[in-house]
């Protein structure tokens, strides 16, 4: 530990004598870490000092200065520099420590002993030299045992969890790993950080991956229920390809040489993450060609490989679901799928197609498709749930519902939702555009020039089979005002709108525009 006031006062070779009664001292005053002992009897000595500094004064600007004022102002500036303490040398100028002065470091909070004749200021300057040094030399060597014990938990069965148990332990705070999928993989000690600490320092670890970039953030979490702590987190891995990252509770431990610990613990850990990435990718080709057996119909082989590398393959009732996948995200979102297939031990699939990803669900997990669309916001096409002989059929329906969920940019799209809304909502695709808007232009143009709602009423009196008295109530208008509307819109158009392929077209082209 580094020499403190208290320390200086506790020697006794030195016979300091503290003027401040101590219940008037700050709290803690006592115990601030001197970093450096320099002495100085100018009126200003503040250009020369830096906080944390213990100064030594002999008093011959007191002299010449003695009211209450200057000494007043001459505390309030070496309180403002951060000093930790001031010493006075008495009889070499003066018998004793002026009393203004002792007011003034009383009034203002600042440390003020006396030294005696017999102590020189070097014997002072020496031992906090001496004491500087031997902490730092302990320092070194916490952290050359401490960089040993990691190194050597590095080197057990389970090299990443012991290691940052060692960290832990060394530091004498809580330590955690956030996978790449944005889940808590591992802590210690179990348990060590609690609700909603925790749930806020998870949060914040996704948003870093999210970014995709390597960064450090320190976060005060627990504010909320007054209780906060300093959580400091890392990622791990490169920009490119970040393969979680670590949190680290407070802890006094973190100076010079336990940021040295922490940044070997994170080559450490980045490194135990990255070995098994060229595995990561073999796996990966191996998934993609059982996927295109198990698309084939063929699940004979998918079913033996699955059960021995993964579990099970998903049961029947299936549901397909299809997210795009982005380099950007493709390897943290295998990351997580991975980590979900080992939480349900097995019972689920999933593999690269091109540019996206393919999952085989059962069909209860079907909210998994939600998280990926939520957490990578991505377009998820799902599939309505089928039996296994039907996969094909079900990445069919994947592949139709993808497209419309790509039209909004990301989220989940059902097929059912498409199916339900009829062959015609289906073929109105975002290509049957441009076709509609010509073929709606000269209803919206007449409603531009002339103030009229003929789209409007096409729309309601489609919807209402063509019955002008329901329409005419929907609209709150007359039933002649509705037909004089129809009529007009058969003018503009230049169709007959009783027959069902007109209004099957126009009811396309309306579904294509909304």
């Amino acid at each position: 530990m580094q020499p403190t006031v208290q320390t200086l006062l506790d020697r006794r070779e030195l016979d300091l004598t503290l003027l401040n009664p101590r219940p008037a001292l700050p709290a803690d005053a006592l115990e601030t870490a001197v970093v450096w002992a320099h002495s100085s009897d100018l009126a200003d000595p503040t250009p020369f000092l830096d906080a944390g500094h213990v100064l030594l004064t002999t008093g011959t600007q007191f002299e010449a200065s003695p009211d209450s004022a200057f000494a007043s102002d001459y505390v309030r500036r070496l309180r403002a520099t951060g000093i930790a303490a001031l010493g006075f040398g008495t009889e070499v100028i003066r018998a004793g420590t002026p009393e203004a002065l002792v007011a003034a470091c009383i009034e203002q909070g600042l440390p003020v002993f006396e030294v005696p004749y017999r102590v020189p200021f070097i014997a002072i300057v020496r031992l906090v030299s001496d004491l500087i040094a031997e902490d730092a030399y302990a320092r070194q060597a916490w952290a050359l045992a401490a960089q040993r014990a990691i190194s050597l938990a590095a080197l057990r069965p389970d090299g990443l969890s012991a290691t940052l148990g060692e960290l832990s332990h060394r530091l004498g705070a809580w330590v955690g790993l956030i996978d790449a999928g944005g889940s808590l993989d591992r802590e210690a000690p179990a348990d060590g950080l609690g609700q909603p600490a925790l749930g806020e320092v998870v949060g914040e670890a996704r948003s870093m991956l999210r970014r995709g970039q390597r960064a450090s953030r320190t976060l005060l979490a627990g504010e909320a229920v007054g209780a906060p702590q300093r959580i400091t987190l890392q990622t791990l891995g490169s920009g490119a390809s970040l393969r979680g990252v670590l949190a680290i509770g407070d802890s006094t431990e973190l100076d010079q040489a336990g940021r040295e610990v922490v940044t070997s613990v994170i080559a450490l850990a980045g490194l135990a993450l990255e070995q098994n990435r060229d595995l990561d990718r073999a796996r990966g080709h191996l998934r993609s060609g059982l996927l295109r057996s198990i698309l084939a119909g063929d699940s004979t082989l998918a079913e033996r490989v699955a059960l021995e590398m993964w579990g099970p393959l998903p049961s029947a009732p299936l549901r397909l679901a299809i997210a795009d996948a982005p380099t950007a995200h493709v390897e943290r979102l295998t990351e997580l799928l991975e980590l979900r297939v080992e939480e349900r031990g097995g019972r689920l699939f999933f593999g690269r197609d091109d540019d996206t990803v393919v999952l085989v669900l059962e069909d209860a997990d079907a909210s998994l498709a939600d998280e990926i669309a939520m957490e990578f916001e991505l377009p998820v096409g799902v599939s309505d749930a089928v039996a296994a002989d039907a996969v094909g059929l079900a990445h069919e329906q994947a592949l139709r519902a993808l497209e419309r969920a790509r039209e909004t940019g990301s989220g989940v799209v059902a097929f059912d939702e498409i199916s339900r809304q009829g062959v015609l909502a289906f073929l109105a695709r975002t290509d049957a555009r441009a076709v509609a808007l010509a073929t709606l232009a000269p209803l919206t143009e007449h409603d531009a020039a002339q103030g009229t709602a003929l789209l409007a009423t096409m729309r309601a009196w489609l919807e209402h089979g063509g019955q002008f008295d329901a329409t005419a109530q929907s609209l709150g208008v007359h039933r002649h005002t509705v037909r004089s509307r129809v009529a007009l819109a058969e003018r503009l158009l230049g169709r007959d709108l009783s027959g069902f392929h007109a209004r099957a077209d126009l009811w396309a082209a309306l579904l294509a525009v909304d």
